[in-house]
This record gives C-alpha cells, sequence and structure tokens, in this order.
C-alpha cells in the first residue's frame, strides 16, 4: 500500500488544474473550470473541475474523482502506474512498494513487445529478412527512417520468434497474453506474424504496445494484420506515430488510413501525419486528437471506403471541437503515392489549399447529383440546404448560400425560406428530443448505467447521496452519523458499499480526501464520489440537515417492518409480539 503522507504529498505537487489543462481546454467560470469532456464525444462543456476539493466531474458521462482518477482514465493505467506517471511528473521519488499483480503483468509484456520489437529489426537486418529490406527500399525509405520507427520482419517461419521469447524467459501464457502468438488445437503455439514487414506500435510513453505486418509477396492471410487488443493495447483508444507528431512544430495533425503514408509523411517533412489502426476512426481516438490538435486534415485514400472513412472521420472529430480540412489529391491514390510523383513542395501547396469540412461535403454533394436536370438540382438543392444547418456561423452560412445560388442560377430569397422552413422543423424534432432526454436523465443513475434497486427507492436513494456527500464534506460529523446509521441500514447496495469505506477510514482515524479514497475505490466509484460532491458544493450544512436525510433512510426500514408484519399469520404475529414483550422486560 502506498502511504497517505505520500499521496498527500503527491496531490500537493499535482494540482488538477495543471494537469487536466494538459488534455482539456479548460475555461474560468467563477470557482469552477469547465471544458469538453474527454471521455465521451459532445459539443457542450459538461465536463467540471473543482479546484477547492481537487476534483472533476462530468455532468454528461458520470466520470469523476481526483486527479489519480483522471489519469488512470485517459492514459489508461492501473492505479499504481497512475501514482508513478504523477510522481515522476512532479519530481518526487516513489516509496520502495510491491507493485500490485496487474502492474507487474503489465510491465512484463511492455517488457516482451520491447524484446520482439528488437528481435524483428535484428531480423530486418539480417539474410533472412532481406526480402522486407528490399521492399522499405523499393517503398523509398532511406536506413534512418527504417530506424526510427524501429521496422522489422517478422521471419518466414512459424515458431521462430516463439522460441526466441522463450529463450528469452517469457513464458507461453506471457506469449499468449501479448497476443504476439496463436494457440494450436494440440495446445502448440506458433508466431502470429510471419513473413511479414513489421511496424511497432509506440505509445505516448515510448512503450511498444503493439505491431502490424505487410504481408510479403504472395505470402498466406490478409495484406495488413495487426495485434489483438491486450491488456497494453487498444486499437480503438492508440494512433500510429502520434509519440512523434505530438511534438512536432506543424500546425494541426494530417490523418493518413495506412503506416506507410504515415512513414512517407514523416520522411518528407511532415511529421505531424498519423494514423488509425487498421480500423476507422473511433470516438475514443477523436478524443485523443483533441488532446493534442484543434485542427486536423483528413488524408485519406480517394476510392469509395476512403472517402466513407473520410465522412466518418469529419463527423467525429465535429463532436469533439477539432476543426477538420479535407484534402483532395488528383494523380494519385494516397499520400505516400503522391509524394513519390510529385514531391514535398507540391504536397505542401495541397495541404495549404485543403478545403474545409463544409466544403468538402458540398463538392461530394455535387458529384452525387446531376445538377444539369432539374431533379438533380433540386436533389442537390435540398441536400445542401440541410448541410447548411448544421454550419453555426451565420456569415459562412451566408458565403456558400451566396455561391450556390449563382452557380446553379436559382433565387437565393428561394434558398433562405428552404433553410427557413428545415431550421423549424429542426427545432421541433430538438425539442421533442430534448424533452425525452430530460426524462430519460431523471432516472439515470449517477454512473450512467441503469440500477434498477436504485430507480425502485429513489426516495431513499437521493437521502442517501446527500448524506454521504454531507459526510464527504463534514468528516467530524462520523460519529454522529454512524450511530444514527449503520452502514446495514443503507438502502441502496452501491451507497452501501461506498459507506463501508467512509466509515472504516474515519473509524480508523484516517481522511477521506479524494487523493486518499483512489487506493481504495475503483474508477467508477471515484465517479460517484465526486457526483456527490459537486450534489453539495457551495453549501453548508448542519447537523439538523444530516438527522433529515437519516431518518427518510430509516423509514425505508419502518415501511419494511410494517410490510413484513401485514405479511405475518397469525401464529407468526403473536410470536413477534411474544419477542418484542420479552424485550421490554
Amino acid at each position: 500500500m502506498i502511504s497517505d503522507t505520500f499521496l498527500q504529498e503527491l496531490k500537493w505537487n499535482s494540482d488538477i488544474e495543471q494537469v487536466v489543462s494538459g488534455y482539456v481546454h479548460l475555461k474560468r467560470r467563477g470557482r469552477l473550470l469547465t471544458g469538453l469532456c474527454p471521455f465521451h464525444s459532445e459539443k457542450s462543456p459538461s465536463f467540471t473541475v473543482y479546484p477547492e476539493n481537487q476534483s472533476f466531474y462530468c455532468f454528461g458521462c458520470g466520470a469523476g474523482g481526483d486527479v489519480i482518477t483522471f489519469i488512470r482514465r485517459i492514459e489508461n493505467l492501473e492505479y499504481v502506474e497512475a501514482v508513478k506517471f504523477l510522481a515522476q511528473r512532479a519530481g518526487m521519488r516513489m516509496p520502495e512498494e510491491e507493485d500490485d499483480g496487474a502492474t507487474r503483468r503489465r510491465a512484463r509484456l511492455l517488457e516482451l513487445n520491447r524484446t520482439l520489437a528488437r528481435f524483428y529489426h535484428s531480423c530486418l537486418r539480417s539474410p533472412a529478412g532481406r526480402a522486407g529490406l528490399d521492399y522499405l527500399h523499393g517503398r523509398m525509405l532511406g536506413n534512418r527512417t527504417i530506424t526510427r520507427f524501429g521496422l522489422g520482419y517478422a521471419p518466414n517461419a512459424w515458431e521462430e520468434a516463439y522460441q526466441y521469447l522463450r529463450a528469452q524467459g517469457f513464458t507461453q501464457e506471457e506469449l499468449l497474453q501479448a497476443a504476439v502468438v496463436t494457440q494450436g488445437r494440440k495446445g502448440g503455439c506458433y508466431d502470429q506474424f510471419r513473413n511479414r514487414v513489421i511496424f511497432p506500435i509506440i505509445d505516448l510513453r515510448g512503450n511498444v504496445v503493439g505491431f502490424g505486418g505487410r504481408v510479403m509477396g504472395d505470402g498466406q492471410g490478409p495484406k495488413y494484420l495487426n495485434s489483438s487488443d491486450t491488456p497494453v493495447f487498444k486499437k480503438s483508444r492508440n494512433l500510429f506515430a502520434l509519440n512523434f507528431a505530438k511534438a512536432s512544430k506543424r500546425e494541426g495533425l494530417i490523418l493518413c488510413e495506412g503506416y506507410m503514408d504515415v512513414i512517407a509523411l514523416h520522411q518528407a517533412g511532415f511529421d505531424n501525419a498519423v494514423a488509425t489502426l487498421g480500423t476507422a476512426l473511433t470516438a475514443e481516438q477523436a478524443r485523443l486528437i483533441a488532446q493534442y490538435a484543434s485542427q486536423v486534415t483528413l488524408s485519406y485514400d480517394s476510392d469509395g471506403p476512403g472517402q466513407a472513412a473520410t465522412r466518418r472521420a469529419v463527423g467525429l472529430l465535429d463532436q469533439v471541437g477539432v476543426k477538420v480540412r479535407v484534402l483532395t489529391m488528383t494523380g494519385a491514390k494516397d499520400p505516400d503515392e503522391y509524394i513519390k510523383k510529385f514531391g514535398a513542395e507540391k504536397f505542401s501547396l495541397l495541404l495549404s489549399g485543403a478545403s474545409n469540412a463544409t466544403e468538402y461535403e458540398i463538392a461530394r454533394l455535387q458529384k452525387r447529383y446531376d445538377v444539369e436536370t432539374a431533379d438533380g438540382k433540386v436533389a442537390f438543392l435540398r441536400e445542401f440546404v440541410r448541410l447548411m444547418l448544421q454550419v453555426p456561423s451565420a456569415v459562412e452560412r451566408e458565403v456558400y448560400l451566396s455561391r450556390i445560388a449563382q452557380q446553379l442560377e436559382v433565387d437565393k430569397g428561394a434558398l433562405l425560406s428552404q433553410l427557413s422552413y428545415e431550421q423549424r422543423r429542426a427545432a421541433k424534432h430538438q425539442k421533442r428530443d430534448t424533452n425525452e432526454l430530460k426524462l430519460y436523465s431523471e432516472v439515470k443513475t449517477a454512473d450512467r448505467r441503469p440500477d434498477p434497486q436504485r430507480a425502485q427507492n429513489i426516495r431513499y436513494a437521493l437521502a442517501e447521496d446527500k448524506l454521504l456527500g454531507i459526510l464527504l464534506k463534514n468528516p467530524d460529523y462520523y460519529g454522529h452519523i454512524a450511530q444514527r446509521l449503520p452502514v446495514e441500514a443503507y438502502v441502496t447496495d452501491r451507497n452501501r458499499e461506498l459507506a463501508r469505506v467512509l466509515y472504516g477510514r474515519l473509524g480508523a482515524g484516517q481522511s477521506v480526501e479524494l487523493a486518499l479514497l483512489s487506493s481504495q475505490l475503483d474508477v467508477e466509484q471515484m465517479g460517484v464520489v465526486s457526483q456527490l460532491l459537486s450534489s453539495v458544493s457551495g453549501m453548508s450544512f448542519g447537523l439538523e440537515d444530516a438527522d433529515s436525510y437519516i431518518d427518510t433512510i430509516l423509514s425505508h426500514r419502518d415501511l419494511k417492518s410494517q410490510e413484513t408484519i401485514a405479511a405475518m399469520d397469525d401464529r407468526e404475529l403473536e410470536g413477534y409480539i411474544a419477542s418484542l414483550a420479552s424485550k421490554k422486560k
């Protein structure tokens, strides 16, 4: 266990405003700070930081806790790892303690991946890896670039990597957990990557967390193969080369589809290029991008799937407040090919002329409909006006409306009339959706998951929430509250477990500050604690307030007793009365 003394010092050296500001753009609102939540997609800020008690809480998704909880969530770390992360940031030396099992296992997997990456790189430089090296040189990659990205080659053999890692002391179970081998039907294992050029996937802390592999020649399997999710790797939460791009002096990020596009761009001097990992952009990746860039240029392939991926990415990035520009390449299908054919200078000019998301969508609609026909023109204009609803700036809408009216020789007034109709229609739907959302929100629990027990006992659950909030804010009330309301008297399981932790610490003379609770509560429970604190923020409570909530909670026990008595038969009732009489003597 990490001592409370160390955690207290860590808290003082890790101001939550400064830590969170490294990931979220915060705006001050009185005593509070608000911003777009990094844990779910939203357009209006519901993420709140409370400097007075060093906590955060999102009213949209229920995420909350202290600075340690924030780092656990944002960096996907276990508790001890998050403490180490903050200690290193604060220049503090960790006390000597045993890591928990999960942390040790994670460290072993990271060591395994690093060892395997070095093995693959050495294979690339060996005679057996000549095919891989020739392929990379054929793609115009220099040795310096190959070394910088740690590229490698997986031998065309079934067990070479497996045998090498076993000889380095790693167990078969660890190899399976790292997803670098596959287990056959008879229990034996074979290499996951065979006869492939290897692209190590490196996280923001410089750890090798996974691999991508491109098959050589007519090899078996898919053209590109990526690591499965493991305890140290989640495809949906990582971006290839972000470890390099985050340090780039160039504005924003360039988002590509593939490894080779990114590496070619970096070699050409565009070191702000990143790529998804064999999947379309995810909401988690969009939020990750928003932490490092306010603008992204999409540079996807020009084919059908690439254009579909572009539209999806535009929507996801817009939700997290990232400004999007879209690159349109003529004469090449991807950035790698474009740079080879036309050079880095031409690509730079292409970047500077990239269209914004609205211009891209207008161009897409113009290609979709034949505006030379009446039907095509009407269909295009209908879609165009609906697109204008998504443009927040009235000035920007005016520019597009004037341009299209002139291009298609239609009355601008007619477009404005149609826009007004669509706005009224959208407002009507929004009002209905808002009412449904309000009704839904009223029955949702603080952790945003269905809780039938809480819904059935909402009066008592809300009283428990307030009481625990009072206790967190006024720990000196513990003796009075615990005497009147033991842990077993709490109605809901969620609050009973939380009360058990709080009572245990306070009964032992320990503090219930957030920084100290995070060692005993998981991230979901810490979110509940932050929600309870936010509900009593800026308010003062006396013992009479606590007593009022206790009376409400105890009335549930009285009600249950009445229901139990009503359900007794005559014999049970006689026995119950006799037991009461004996207690009075």
